[in-house]
């Protein structure tokens, strides 16, 4: 039996999208369940998912990561998966998601992200993913299994007590869990064929900024608990970490170049290592999609900026 997790909160906008997406999977459907979580919904979240074939489960509101651990200790299944309730599996999912597991060693698996969205955040948000999803297919084993499509064997989900629920939002709570799965030498791999369409990338630059500020401040609250993952993990690029160290010495010089002369060289030294290394990211995109790469270092520095600025929060007030 395997049990498909989803957390919902005021979800009902999305969640018939995602829930009939899993009555159409080519996996046989006696061989799996759906569970739906209401995190105390206060809209239709509810009578959405009890007109669908699944357990359906309601919580006081707790967070997602609380969501997720209560579905999995009342699943049946010995292979759990998570989606989310914006997400739209591909028919074939379950059986991608599964595949993996034929091999004993393998405790976690990590699908990949689509959009069918068309404005220009989404799709940089979508090309970041296509990014790091390159990066993930050449490495035998990852350290990050993100919830929108994700799979564990149950027995070593409980054995490491789930998602740790002092993690308020869905925000790295799946990279804490991935840490500690990796320190504990858990095998987790990449399943790029086993795709949800997600219905909610960022679509303007304001929320685009927001998200990132966020993912920054919660990341480096994972970051103090493995600081060995802040200089490198299977996930995150490198230039990703140089962009915001260029962005932000150039701003910090900025200033002092106004008033010193000295310092000019510095500043545009700074400035010309950022626009260098945003330049591989920059082909990378322009070859799937011209508009995007065209505008890229626009949404790099506001990436960089974001991301910065919300780290430098989370090292001054992060705690989880």
């Amino acid at each position: 039996m395997i049990s498909v997790v989803i957390p919902a909160y005021n979800a009902q906008e999305t969640l018939e999208q995602c829930l009939s997406a899993l009555t159409k999977q080519t996996h046989p459907a006696d061989s799996y369940e759906v569970i739906v979580v209401d995190d105390g919904s206060t809209d239709l979240t509810g009578k959405i998912a009890q007109d669908y074939a699944v357990r359906y489960i309601r919580q006081v509101n707790q967070g997602p990561a609380a969501a997720r651990n209560n579905g999995v200790r009342q699943a049946r299944g010995d292979i759990i998966l998570f989606t989310d309730a914006d997400c739209v599996p591909d028919n074939n999912w379950i059986s991608e998601m599964l595949k993996p597991f034929d091999e004993a060693q393998v405790a976690a698996v990590k699908g990949a992200y689509r959009t069918r969205q068309h404005s220009l955040s989404a799709r940089f948000a979508q090309l970041e993913f296509e990014e790091r999803f390159e990066l993930l297919k050449k490495a035998d084993s990852i350290d990050m299994v993100d919830t929108y499509s994700a799979g564990f064997r149950r027995d070593i989900f409980l054995e490491l007590g789930g998602f740790d629920t002092s993690f308020p939002v869905a925000n790295n709570e799946d990279t804490e869990l991935s840490y500690r799965m990796s320190a504990q030498g858990y095998k987790m791999v990449f399943s790029p064929q086993a795709i949800v369409c997600h219905l909610r990338h960022s679509d303007t630059i304001i929320k685009y900024a927001r998200l990132k500020f966020w993912r920054g401040y919660w990341r480096m609250v994972v970051y103090k608990k493995f600081p060995d993952k802040m200089l490198k993990d299977s996930y995150t690029p490198q230039t990703l970490k140089l962009q915001i160290l260029f962005l932000y010495a150039a701003l910090l010089l900025l200033p002092l170049a106004a008033m010193w002369p000295a310092f000019e060289f510095p500043f545009f030294l700074s400035l010309t290592a950022f626009g260098i290394v945003c330049i591989p990211f920059g082909f990378f995109v322009g070859i799937r999609d011209l508009s995007v790469g065209l505008l890229s270092p626009v949404f790099l520095t506001i990436r960089a900026a974001s991301l910065g600025a919300g780290m430098i929060w989370g090292v001054l007030y992060g705690s989880a």
